[in-house]
C-alpha cells in the first residue's frame, strides 16, 4: 500500500466576499535586516505591473550602493532620491540633520502629489522621526493627503506607534542571527 499523505491544504477562503482596491500604507520596521530590502522587492513588483515607482532615502549618503546603480538603469520607472548626509553618528550635526530631513521631506510631499508614481517609498523614514527630526503629525497628515489609489512604503527601525495604528500593513524585521556578531562587514551586493 502506498502512504498517501493528509490533504490539509486549506480549500476555503473565509475572507471578504468583495475586494477593496485603495493605496496602502506599508511599514517595514525593526531591529531586523531587510526594511529597505523589502521594500526593494515591492519595488520589483510594482514595475512588474507596469507601475512607475518614486523612493527618497533619508540617511543613505553619497556611497554607492546597488540599489542606485539599479535605479539608473531603471530610470523613468524607478526614480531615487538619496537625499541623506549619512548617518546621523557621522554628522555629529543637529541642524544639519534636521535640515536635511526637511530637504527629504519636501521632496516626499512633492512625490505624494504626483499621481505618475502607483508606490513611493520613504526609506529610513523611521529613523527622522525617532530622532524628532520631522514630527509623525506632519507625515501623518501628508498620508491622509495622498491619492486614494497611491501605495506608501516607510521604512526604519522603531516606528512610531502613531504610525503603526495608521497602517494598512506592517512587517517588524527581527535580527537573529547578523553577519555583524561575526566580525562580517557589510558586503556589497547584500547589504548596500
Amino acid at each position: 500500500m502506498t502512504w498517501v499523505p493528509e490533504d490539509r491544504a486549506p480549500r476555503h477562503y473565509r475572507g471578504p466576499k468583495t475586494a477593496v482596491r485603495k493605496g496602502l500604507v506599508v511599514v517595514y520596521t525593526g531591529d531586523g535586516k531587510g526594511k529597505t530590502t523589502a521594500a526593494l522587492g515591492l519595488t520589483f513588483r510594482a514595475l512588474g505591473r507596469g507601475w512607475r515607482v518614486a523612493i527618497v532615502q533619508f540617511i543613505k549618503g553619497r556611497w554607492k550602493t546597488g540599489e542606485a546603480a539599479m535605479a539608473k538603469e531603471l530610470a523613468g520607472r524607478v526614480d531615487l532620491f538619496t537625499m541623506g548626509d549619512g548617518f546621523t553618528w557621522v554628522t555629529q550635526s543637529y541642524a544639519q540633520d534636521v535640515a536635511s530631513a526637511r530637504r527629504a521631506w519636501a521632496k516626499c510631499e512633492e512625490l505624494l502629489a504626483d499621481e505618475r508614481y502607483q508606490v513611493v517609498i520613504f526609506d529610513e523614514l523611521c529613523y527622522v522621526l525617532k530622532y524628532n527630526f520631522l514630527s509623525v503629525e506632519e507625515v501623518l497628515e501628508a498620508l491622509k493627503r495622498k491619492p486614494a489609489g497611491t501605495h506608501v512604503v516607510l521604512t526604519g527601525r522603531d516606528a512610531p506607534a502613531e504610525l503603526i495604528e495608521a497602517a494598512d500593513l506592517v512587517t517588524e524585521m527581527r535580527e537573529v542571527k547578523h553577519p555583524y556578531q561575526a566580525g562580517i562587514k557589510a558586503q556589497p551586493g547584500i547589504d548596500y
